[in-house]
């Protein structure tokens, strides 16, 4: 196993998960922000592990197999959260949509390496967008009240339709690029 900086915040991400997860239930006022906060510093580790790994050229396979388990665990985590929360139609069916698109991405990635033919479903800019959306939505909804008189909650739902649409998109994108001949 490969030991540096990016990879070792690749899994304080995953430690992360249960930590999330307590502050979520916490009754204290101060839950939601730290909750909230959580997340967000999830969030920076998942930009931070992979600009440091290239800039300091600590790249490996391994990091590059972790970091988007890391990713995908954390944002099902947080979806799931907010569904149980919500028990809403639109926040179950976005969570959905996102969560099935990680596994059939996943599962496509799996395949194409197999075939030998990995680098038709290499991570896209889109997917950076799609990332960043999620980030933004569950940051603002697992806050979920106004800060500063800005509505986070409204914000964060506004963010969460652009990252389904853009969890579709991009996942039309991966299957015609895997597919096309």
């Amino acid at each position: 196993m490969v030991y540096n900086l990016p990879v070792l915040l690749t899994w304080l991400r995953i430690a992360c998960i249960p930590l999330l997860v307590f502050l979520f239930y916490w009754d204290e006022p101060v839950a939601p922000l730290a909750a909230a906060s959580v997340f967000g510093f999830a969030g920076i580790t998942d930009w931070a592990d992979g600009y440091l790994a290239r800039l300091w050229q600590q790249e490996s396979r391994f990091g590059a197999f972790l970091d988007p388990v890391a990713d995908k665990l954390i944002v099902a985590v947080a979806m799931i959260l907010l569904v149980e929360r919500e028990a809403n139609i639109w926040i179950t069916l976005s969570a959905s949509t996102i969560i099935g698109r990680e596994i059939v991405i996943s599962a496509l990635r799996e395949w194409m390496a197999e075939v030998g033919d990995r680098g038709k479903v290499a991570v896209a800019f889109i997917g950076k967008l799609k990332t960043t959306a999620q980030i933004l939505a569950l940051i603002c909804l697992l806050y979920n009240q106004d800060l500063w008189g800005l509505p986070l909650r409204e914000i964060g739902l506004g963010a969460l339709v652009a990252a389904t649409l853009l969890t579709v998109i991009s996942m039309i994108q991966y299957l015609y690029s895997a597919f096309k001949k």
